[in-house]
């Protein structure tokens, strides 16, 4: 089942909104494109978005700016 911003599992609750988003993307390649089993591919995606955050959080323009 593919995730999104507004249908996730709840391991990704606590994740800051762009790292989550990105956890989501990540998720749902991992399963789509590799046939991962669901649980690992939510730990992996949220290690590697909080690792992509980590280098992205001061880059991302804020989302209330850009309207």
């Amino acid at each position: 089942m593919p995730w999104s911003p507004d249908n996730y599992p709840d391991s990704m609750k606590h994740l800051p909104p762009l790292a989550r988003e990105k956890a989501i993307e990540i998720a749902n390649a991992l399963l789509g494109d590799e046939g991962m089993e669901e649980g690992r591919a939510i730990r992996i995606a949220i290690a590697r978005a909080k690792e992509w955050a980590t280098h992205h959080s001061d880059h991302h323009p804020s989302r209330s700016a850009s309207k």
